[in-house]
C-alpha cells in the first residue's frame, strides 16, 4: 500500500521540519523575551516599539514575512546570512528568520501574561533593596513568569511546528514540499495526506503532552 514512499525522503523531509523547528523555537524565545522586557519597560521609546512590533507582526500573514526574506532580503538585496551563493541553505537559513520574526511576537504575549501574573508586591520589594528595573526583571521577575507562561508557549511551539510548513513556498525541502511533491507524481491522494498528517501528529502529540505535564509541574502555586 505505501510503496510509493519508496522513492522519497519521508524521514529526511520531517527532519527539516524538525531543524526548523527548533532554530526557530530558540530564536522566538529570545527576541520573544526581549520584546517582553519591552513592553513592561519603563522607558516610553522601548514601550513603544515593543507594542508597535507585536501589534504590527500579528496581523501580518506569515506567508507575507517568509516570501520577503526570500524575494526582499535575498534576492533584491543580497542578503544571505553567511549562506553565499548556495540557494538551499540561504533559503533554510531565511526560513529561519522569518519563523522567527512572526513567532516571538506571540512568545512575547505569552510570556507578558506570565509576568502579570506575579504579584507587584514582590517587584515593589525588590525595588525597595535597590535592585534596578533589569536585575527585578531578571532575577525576580522572569523567572516565575516562565513558569506561568510554560502552557502557552506550548501552544505556540505546536502552533510554529505547522507554520514551518510555509517555508515550502520558498523551496525549504520540508515536510510540505515533499506532500506538493509526491501528490503531483503519486495517485495516492488520501494516502500520502494521512503520511504528512501523522509525521506532524508525531511531532506535536508528544510535545503538548510532555509540556503540558511540565507545565503541571513547574507551575506556581498561589
Amino acid at each position: 500500500m505505501f510503496d510509493f514512499l519508496d522513492g522519497y525522503d519521508v524521514l529526511g523531509a520531517f527532519w527539516t521540519t524538525v531543524q526548523l523547528t527548533l532554530l526557530s523555537a530558540v530564536g522566538s524565545l529570545v527576541w520573544g523575551t526581549l520584546l517582553a522586557a519591552m513592553r513592561v519597560s519603563p522607558v516610553p521609546l522601548m514601550r513603544g516599539f515593543g507594542t508597535a512590533y507585536v501589534n504590527i507582526v500579528r496581523n501580518i500573514p506569515l506567508t507575507v514575512i517568509i516570501l520577503f526574506a526570500s524575494l526582499g532580503l535575498y534576492n533584491t538585496l543580497g542578503i544571505s546570512l553567511g549562506a553565499g551563493d548556495i540557494v538551499d541553505t540561504a533559503n533554510f537559513r531565511l526560513a529561519v528568520l522569518g519563523l522567527i520574526v512572526y513567532t516571538s511576537a506571540f512568545v512575547c504575549e505569552a510570556i507578558r501574561a506570565g509576568i502579570n501574573t506575579v504579584p507587584v508586591g514582590q517587584a515593589e520589594a525588590a525595588r525597595a533593596i535597590g535592585l534596578s528595573f533589569t536585575q527585578v526583571l531578571f532575577l525576580v521577575v522572569l523567572p516565575q513568569a516562565f513558569r506561568a507562561a510554560v502552557l502557552p508557549l506550548t501552544n505556540v511551539l505546536i502552533a510554529l511546528t505547522k507554520n514551518t510548513t510555509v517555508a515550502a513556498a520558498i523551496g525549504v525541502a520540508e515536510a510540505a514540499l515533499l506532500m506538493k511533491d509526491m501528490v503531483e507524481k503519486e495517485a495516492q491522494l488520501l494516502l500520502i495526506s494521512a503520511v504528512i498528517a501523522f509525521g506532524f501528529c508525531c511531532l506535536t502529540l508528544p510535545t503538548g503532552l510532555i509540556l503540558g505535564w511540565v507545565g503541571k509541574k513547574v507551575a506556581v502555586k498561589r
